[in-house]
């Protein structure tokens, strides 16, 4: 099972530093770490509409007469509504959002685990090392890691195809 602490190591050892045992330890690389995992793993996912990531999800309108888009939507991808701030305005009782959210780093398929070492990496190189030559090494890394986990995550699963189009129905 992947922890925090499994990913911020394997980042730092790209840049040759020594693995972390723990956040909250009083050593640079750990509270690095522990300052910068969630914001730059909440970046990584919102960037992209990850399948791992997305969710739909069911809201009921609150007291107010809208309905509030949960604290774990990093972004919402579909909705029948208009976003305000954080909140989808829209008639009836009930919608349904597609969204991307929060995961935790157990939950990061395979593909995707490389991908945020390697951002995390490329977050940690200036402050721990101020070196340009291997951040800009890491980001071109990153990009070729970043293409090839989209890759795989669009042909992990097959798409519903197109059930009941009358042209595709006339042309059989």
């Amino acid at each position: 099972m992947l922890t925090k602490i499994d990913l911020c190591s394997m980042a730092l050892l790209k840049i040759g530093e020594s693995p972390i045992q723990s956040l909250t330890d009083d050593s640079a690389p750990a509270k690095l770490a522990r300052t910068l995992f969630d914001t730059v793993m909440d970046s990584l996912i919102s960037a992209h509409p990850w399948r791992f990531a997305t969710q739909v999800l069911d809201l009921t309108k609150n007291t107010d007469g809208d309905f509030l888009i949960p604290t774990n939507v990093l972004r919402v991808l579909k909705t029948s509504g208009r976003i305000n701030g954080n909140r989808v305005v829209c008639d009836g009782d009930t919608t349904t959002i597609t969204a991307v959210v929060k995961t935790s780093p157990e939950s990061y398929p395979g593909y995707f685990v490389s991908l945020a070492a390697t951002r995390l990496a490329m977050e940690f190189c200036i402050p721990l090392m101020g070196d340009q030559t291997v951040f800009r090494m890491l980001a071109a890394l990153y990009e070729t890691e970043l293409q090839t986990a989209k890759f795989i995550d669009s042909t992990t699963a097959t798409s519903d195809g197109i059930s009941d189009f009358s042209l595709i129905n006339a042309r059989f």
